[in-house]
Order: C-alpha cells, then sequence, then structure tokens
C-alpha cells in the first residue's frame, strides 16, 4: 500500500507518495523545476544544486529537490503538512549563485555550438540566471576525449552534471567513462582512453544538457530551427522504437528518440540514430532493365511495360524484405495472389505457423520485462538483437531480476545464469523450473536463432512449453520489423520456400535483399537501394525508403503503429503501394484501391486487428505439438549489428562502426 503524505507547494496542498522525491512532487503540483544532473530514469547524483527550495520550518539553507524524499519532510508545530517553497526569494537568489558558479568556466561558444537552439544552460541562464558576473580570473580549460565516431566531445563546456557516466555504467552497462579529479581538477573522462564500446552509446548525446556532447556526424549541418520534425517509428529492428526523423528540404538530418514507457522509454541503438546518411547513398532513383546482362536506365512506361510481358501466364512467386510496411506486404499479396501466386515473408527459414499468434508472438508486453523475477533468453543475444530491449532487461537485473540464458554464451552488459548451449539443454530447464510455477513473474524471450533449422516449430513448441510450465509469459523476439505485420495477413506460401522459389519462373522480390536467388529464374527487384537484390534483377523498380512514405508497421510484442513521411523519394522513385497498382492496371486486373485511404479501408475490413494502434492485444494461447529435436547448438542470428540491411549497408557510419567492432574483436590483450 502506497505511503501516501500531505504537502503543500506553493500553497497548493497534494497528496502524493512519500516515496517521491520533492522534484517529482512539484511536478505533480505543476511546478517546473530547473535541474542538470537529475534524470528520471539515471540514479540520483544531486550535484548540480540548480533543483534548490526552501523547506519551511526546516535548515535555513535551500535543499536539493532530488534528493529528498517527501517522507523526509517534517510535518508542522500541530501537525500541519510540511511547507515547501519554489519561487521564495531565497530560492531565486540560490539559483542565480548556483548558475552565476556554472557559467564561470564556461566557453562564450553559443554561435558554433551545436547545442545552440536546444541548450538547458542557455535556457536555464535566461530563466533563472543573472545578467553579470563576479568572475574576473582566466577560465579553465579540458582536453577533448576521443570517445570514437559517434560522440563529440568539448570537455571546456562540461558542467560534470555525470549524466553520460550514469548512463553508460547503469542503462547501457559500459564501465569506461567516469568522473577523476576534484574541484577546479574534476573532469569526465574515459579510462585509460578508451573509445564507447556500447551500441546505445549515442544516447549520451541527448542526455548531455550543455553541449559536451554531440553528434560527430550531424556536427555544423543545420540548426534545430532549421529542420521540420516528424514523429515516426524506427525499422531498424522489430522492437518498433519511438522516434522523431529531423529533414532539411529533402535530405534527413538526424534521428533522435521519442519517449514511449512501453516500447524503448527514451532511448534508441546507434545503427537508429545514424543510419540516415544510408538514406542518401546507393539509393535507386530510376527505373532500371536488364539487357544483355547490364542494367540500364529506363523509363516508367518502359518497365511495366517489361514486367507486363515477363509476367503473363507465368508461375510467379513473391518475396517480403526485411523494411516493408503492411501496406506494401499487403498490396504484393492481393497482386501476386490475383495471378495465382503466393508469398512469403519467412525468408529466414523460421517456419513460423501465421494462424498462431500466441506462437509467432507470444504473449508478453515488452513492459513485462521491468517486473520480471525471473527471464529466460532462448538462443538470442539480445545486445545486438535488440539493443534498447536488453537495456530493459538489464534494467530488471539491477532490480534483482535472475537471468537464465540458453545459447551462445556472450556479453549481454549483465549477469547472467549460464544453462546450456543446445536443445538437450532446453529439455532439461523444462524438468528443472517446472516447479517454480506461479512463484513469481517471469519472462520467457525465444530468439530467432533458435527456431530457423528444420526444427524450428519443434523448438518453438519446447519454449512455449517452458513458459506454461514454469508460469511465464511469452515473446518471440523478431529481429526483422516487417516480419510480424507479415504474418498477421497470411503473408506465407504453402510450400518450402526453396522449393516455391525453385518452381516460380518469376519471382517479385519486394526489399529482400539478405537471400540469394537463382541465376536461372526472372526477377523483378522492387526498393529502395542498390543492394544484393538489386544486384542481379532483371527489372528494377524504384521505391521509396521507411522515412518516405506513410505505412503500419508492427513489432515484436504485436503492437501496431503508424510510419509517417519525413521526406520525399529521390528522383523517379515511388511509394511501394502506388507501384502496385500501376503494375496491376498494367496488367490488365486493377488493384481495388486508388490512394493508401482506400487500401488502409480494404485491409482494415480484413484485418481489424490492424486498426487498433498503439495497443498490444491479449492473444489467445494455444500450444503447439512437439516434435522430434536435433541435437544441435543455438546460434546467435546477427554476426554484424551494423550491417543487418540495405540502409545500414549504405551508411558510411555503419561501416566505420564495423570496421572498429571487428579490429577491437581480432585485438589480442596482454595475456595472449
Amino acid at each position: 500500500m502506497a505511503d501516501e503524505r500531505k504537502v503543500v507547494i506553493d500553497d497548493v496542498e497534494l497528496e502524493v507518495d512519500g516515496s517521491m522525491t520533492l522534484i517529482q512532487a512539484c511536478e505533480e503540483a505543476g511546478i517546473e523545476i530547473p535541474r542538470f544532473c537529475y534524470h528520471e530514469r539515471l540514479s540520483i547524483a544531486g550535484n548540480c544544486r540548480m533543483c534548490l527550495i526552501e523547506i519551511v520550518g526546516g535548515p535555513p539553507k535551500p535543499a536539493a529537490s532530488c534528493a529528498m524524499q517527501v517522507r523526509d519532510l517534517r510535518p508542522g508545530p500541530d501537525g500541519q503538512p510540511p511547507v515547501v517553497k519554489t519561487n521564495s526569494p531565497m530560492v531565486k537568489k540560490a539559483r542565480e549563485g548556483v548558475m552565476e558558479f556554472l557559467l564561470i568556466n564556461h566557453p562564450l561558444d553559443c554561435p558554433i555550438c551545436d547545442q545552440g537552439g536546444e541548450c538547458d544552460l542557455q535556457d536555464q541562464a535566461m530563466a533563472y540566471g543573472v545578467d553579470f558576473s563576479r568572475f574576473r580570473e582566466a577560465k579553465r580549460a579540458s582536453d577533448d576525449l576521443d570517445l570514437g565516431p559517434l560522440v563529440e566531445t568539448h570537455m571546456t563546456r562540461c558542467i560534470s552534471c555525470t549524466r553520460c557516466v550514469r548512463f553508460t555504467t547503469e542503462v547501457a552497462g559500459a564501465s569506461q567513462m567516469g568522473q577523476t579529479g576534484r574541484g577546479e581538477d574534476s573532469e569526465i573522462t574515459s579510462y585509460l582512453g578508451e573509445t564507447l564500446e556500447s551500441n546505445l552509446q549515442g544516447n549520451i548525446i541527448d542526455l548531455c544538457p550543455v553541449g559536451a556532447l554531440t553528434s560527430k556526424p550531424y556536427s555544423f549541418t543545420a540548426r534545430p530551427w532549421e529542420l521540420s520534425k516528424t514523429e515516426t517509428i524506427d525499422v531498424m529492428d522489430a522492437l518498433g522504437s519511438n522516434i522523431r526523423v529531423d529533414t532539411k528540404g529533402r535530405e534527413v538530418m538526424r534521428i533522435m528518440p521519442r519517449n514511449h514507457d512501453g516500447i524503448n522509454e527514451e532511448w534508441i541503438s546507434d545503427k537508429t540514430r545514424f543510419v540516415w546518411d544510408g538514406l542518401r547513398r546507393q539509393r535507386l532513383d530510376t527505373p532500371y532493365l536488364r539487357e544483355n546482362g547490364k542494367l540500364r536506365v529506363a523509363t516508367w512506361a518502359e518497365a511495366l511495360e517489361k514486367a507486363k510481358s515477363a509476367i503473363t501466364d507465368k508461375k510467379i512467386f513473391g518475396l517480403v524484405g526485411d523494411l516493408v510496411s503492411v501496406e506494401a506486404t499487403f498490396a504484393l499479396k492481393q497482386l501476386i495472389e490475383g495471378l495465382g501466386g503466393s508469398v512469403e515473408c519467412r525468408l529466414d527459414q523460421t517456419l513460423l505457423p501465421s494462424d498462431n499468434r500466441s506462437a509467432y508472438v507470444g504473449t508478453a508486453s515488452i513492459a513485462d520485462i521491468d517486473m520480471a523475477k525471473t527471464i529466460y533468453i532462448i538462443g538470442s543475444n539480445p545486445r545486438n538483437e535488440a539493443p534498447t530491449l536488453n537495456a530493459r532487461i538489464r534494467k530488471a537485473w539491477l532490480n534483482g531480476a535472475e537471468v537464465k540464458l540458453i545459447g551462445e554464451p556472450c556479453d549481454l552488459t549483465y549477469e547472467y545464469k549460464h544453462c546450456g548451449t543446445g536443445r538437450k539443454s532446453l529439455k532439461d530447464l523444462i524438468k528443472s523450473d517446472a516447479s517454480l510455477a506461479g512463484d513469481q513473474e517471469s519472462v520467457v524471450i525465444l530468439g530467432q536463432g533458435a527456431i530457423q533449422d528444420e526444427d524450428g516449430l519443434s523448438v518453438l513448441s519446447k519454449a512455449m512449453e517452458l513458459a506454461e510450465k514454469t508460469g511465464s509469459k511469452f515473446l518471440n523476439l523478431h529481429i526483422i520489423a516487417s516480419k510480424v505485420g507479415a504474418l498477421d495477413i497470411g503473408a506465407v506460401a504453402d510450400g518450402e520456400l526453396n522449393a516455391e522459389i525453385a518452381n516460380a519462373d518469376v519471382i517479385y522480390n519486394l526489399g529482400a535483399d539478405e537471400i540469394e536467388l537463382p541465376e536461372d529464374v526472372f526477377k523483378i527487384y522492387q526498393g529502395s537501394h542498390g543492394d544484393r537484390g538489386a544486384n542481379n534483377a532483371d527489372i528494377i523498380f524504384p521505391a521509396a525508403a521507411y522515412t518516405e512514405e506513410n505505412g503500419i508497421f508492427v513489432n515484436t510484442e504485436g503492437r501496431a503503429q503508424l510510419s509517417s513521411r519525413a521526406n520525399f523519394a529521390p528522383g523517379e522513385a515511388k511509394e511501394n503501394w502506388a507501384i502496385f497498382r500501376a503494375l496491376s492496371g498494367e496488367l490488365g486486373n486493377s488493384l481495388p484501391f486508388d490512394n493508401l485511404s482506400q487500401l488502409r479501408a480494404l485491409l482494415f475490413g480484413l484485418y481489424p486487428n490492424l486498426e487498433h494502434f498503439d495497443e498490444v492485444p491479449l492473444n489467445e494461447w494455444k500450444p503447439l505439438k512437439a516434435g522430434k529435436l536435433l541435437e544441435r547448438d543455438f546460434l546467435c542470428v546477427i554476426s554484424d549489428f551494423y550491417l543487418t540491411n540495405p540502409i545500414a549497408r549504405a551508411s558510411s557510419v555503419m561501416a566505420e562502426l564495423s570496421a572498429g567492432a571487428k579490429a577491437r574483436n581480432n585485438s589480442k590483450v596482454a595475456a595472449e
């Protein structure tokens, strides 16, 4: 039961949980308290002193509101609720003094600082500071750090709030940053001059309240007031992290996180944040036709005519790629099935049953991990497959959860009990942990690496059996953004993938770049980048990337979300659904929609669950029948976190990060 306490804040009486800090209680009362070091998702440091308030009847000095709980306040002499003031003369003078101290060594860099225009120090100096300084001595300077290719440092601007240190150690699980020295000699640094190795390190750019840590790829390219901001969804993994895409003209200039407590909180992975330069490179901006073994530029009329002649009276098979929206998958399915063919989204050989949502999605939400006391991870490395989900598992571990892993041992940034590497270990775990059912909240997380062999369905049934016998919730952790939405609309073929490809005369490849196709089959490629799929295609239709069209994506927990267009596709590239509509018209069998609204109306009529945005539906539990298991170990599916899709492979930043990670893995330590 909550420990409710009454408190009077600026003459307003309210009742709040006694465990709340005063800064949180003031927010409940609608009062803004300035802060630099305090962050609601990090531990309390209490070292900037900007959040000072006055406690009436308390000590004759202001108190740090971030470090004092409501239950620590003493009531009045007759038992009245304690009184707090946030705008008294004492508080005003204290804040002005703190701001004067903070600005003593801060350089006048604002005109050339990338943080200018969205800087907490600027805003709070205007709101709570004074227009003079009594400091006449020379300012101190600090050496800049080399943290790697992502984070640029200007440490002379640092105000020692330690947000970056607390984030890297607490959330990201990297122990490379810290604070050394005392007084004027104190500085934030990395131990032994190391660069950061975390794939969540870009978040310290957002956390830094001044311009000490800025984005290296974005530096000196735009000011915040020049940018158009679009709230949308990330597709670099299947988590569906909420992001904001900032554009200048037709170009994406940066990608930043949006807060969503149920998915990514307010963090995003480095691939999500810095992949934007890949949206400019290797782009397909005009149709191409292959003649005499070489691709040549063509018009849309030529390309559609050639596609018509290639498809007519032929066996056709459609492939759904990794970054495709539900609408594009639906339009492809309508087109191909209208021609007597079928489509397949399970290109990674995971034979997930499209008629059993509890199997291919599960019954857990991402937020359930927070409350879990036991977390089972089977055949997955969530640090590479879903970095922000991994940060959530780490948070649960810090709160006392036990993590058990079956699969390849790896550094997950937290301690875990390694229960084995293969199928036998999974069967043993079911026997040993069956007695724990109902004891506590628990979650089973199944990775795609566990179900890619021919016994994938049997492994899936065993993972579901583990969830059932331990009373756990079940989460199928996908790594492909388009997969759940495609399974929801039944974009699966009856036959085995390789057999379907071998039997087809024509393959319609919708952005599938992670699969090798035979040379002797006619291939139509529709996608945004000149990657593997375009290199061996006979016809290329240039399509919009995920930031260039509106679409629906369903994340790994089954939550449908809207992705919004932030900029326009280059050259003659078109939106995916529009290409299918044009081709169907050319074939004389027009699809029954002329715009995206009509397409969605048709889609929602057939699959009404997709209409409920930002909701995690309850899936009916349907256990699978267990088959024979192979005697094999589970393997992780991602070998290179930074180069998993065509946009990432086109990015020079991702290439640099990938090369750095390989060099670190291959370097020998002294003991070797």
